[in-house]
């Protein structure tokens, strides 16, 4: 299977510009796309919009799209043509127009991409050097260089083999919630980071920049200044919950249950919970379904997602009856059948292994 990697550049200030450069063409090359659709009746293909980027760089107004290599305003044209076909389909909105300074990246041509001693070569840039030795693979697939508003980052996806190891006999429900941000059937509780005293002390900060920003006036240096500061603590704050989803992936499927379940959650129906929103927009439980899942393909055990309507908050463990007027102010689940008086989370992390 096909595995993710990120390894950090090791930049000089002439790097730097030619990054810039990269990342200016891919912007200008994804968002002239946008533009020519938009005031044209018909859609333009990306073939069309290609030769179009090929005839601009004849005119002497357009010489610097030469600069870079002619994979980087390709790879973005078909990224916006993926986009369209997307909302073609309804699967997102339409395509908006990329702005400066945010997920600044740019696809590398991974035919040219080479493996060296200090780093790796690519093409149109030279010999680039990394923190750390790039894996030894046959091929290096999907490659991209980003920025994350403090480092330059070198992104690709290798093939690895299945790690084989004896499972034990168990199968793990997983619960998700707010509270806790898991409970699992052994009665694991891992905490939810965004209660920490860290990440509290963050968001403050993060209010006091945002307030700091309504009051610059625009495209002034100090308004630069403080977008700069802001965007670093936004890294930080993603930076950290990440790390905490992955700590907790990792921890789940290090126990080497024969199979994993989890509560299917709609997300965007859960969103319009006012109160909740926020809470659940932070906790990010589709990144923990997704490392789960491929952390489970890893290591060949069984990943299963319950159903949306299943009942495993107002199912009893004990003896299966349903109670339908249980409330989300309700910590403690009493059974009226059996009695039974367990905790809510854990109670439903039962259901869901028994699933």
């Amino acid at each position: 299977m096909l595995i993710g990697k990120k390894i950090r550049i090791k930049t000089t200030p002439e790097l730097e510009i030619l990054f810039r450069k990269c990342v200016g063409v891919a912007r200008f090359s994804y968002n002239l796309m946008i533009s020519l659709n938009n005031s044209s009746q018909k859609f333009i293909k990306e073939s069309d919009v290609r030769k179009y980027v090929t005839q601009l760089k004849k005119q002497d107004n357009y010489s610097w799209l030469k600069e870079v290599s002619a994979n980087i305003p390709k790879q973005a044209i078909k990224n916006c043509g993926k986009a369209y076909s997307d909302y073609f389909k309804k699967l997102r909105g339409k395509p908006k127009f990329k702005k400066k300074f945010k997920n600044d990246r740019f696809y590398v041509n991974y035919e040219s991409l080479k493996k060296t001693n200090l780093g790796f070569k690519a093409e149109k840039l030279g010999e680039i050097r990394t923190s750390e030795p790039l894996p030894e693979a046959k091929q290096y697939y999907n490659p991209y260089i980003v920025y994350d508003n403090k480092y330059w980052y070198l992104t690709f996806s290798i093939e690895t083999e299945c790690i084989k190891e004896q499972l034990n006999d168990f199968t793990l429900g997983i619960d998700l919630g707010i509270k806790h941000f898991v409970v699992t059937s052994q009665n694991e509780i891992i905490p939810n980071i965004n209660k920490t005293l860290t990440m509290k002390k963050l968001y403050k900060k993060i209010k006091r920049y945002q307030r700091k920003l309504t009051k610059c006036l625009k495209n002034s240096f100090n308004r630069i200044k403080v977008l700069k500061q802001l965007h670093r603590l936004f890294r930080r704050q993603k930076n950290i919950r990440n790390n905490h989803i992955h700590q907790a992936t990792s921890h789940l499927v290090k126990t080497k249950p024969s199979k994993i379940v989890v509560e299917y959650l709609r997300v965007s129906n859960i969103l319009k919970n006012k109160r909740l929103s926020k809470a659940i927009s932070e906790s990010g439980f589709y990144e923990f379904r997704r490392q789960l899942e491929y952390k489970c393909k890893l290591r060949n055990i069984k990943f299963m997602l319950a159903d949306t309507f299943f009942p495993s908050s107002k199912k009893c463990s004990n003896c299966g009856n349903i109670k339908k007027d249980l409330t989300l102010k309700d910590r403690i689940y009493k059974c009226d059948c059996c009695g039974l008086e367990i905790d809510r989370d854990y109670n439903a992390s039962l259901n869901l292994s028994k699933l």
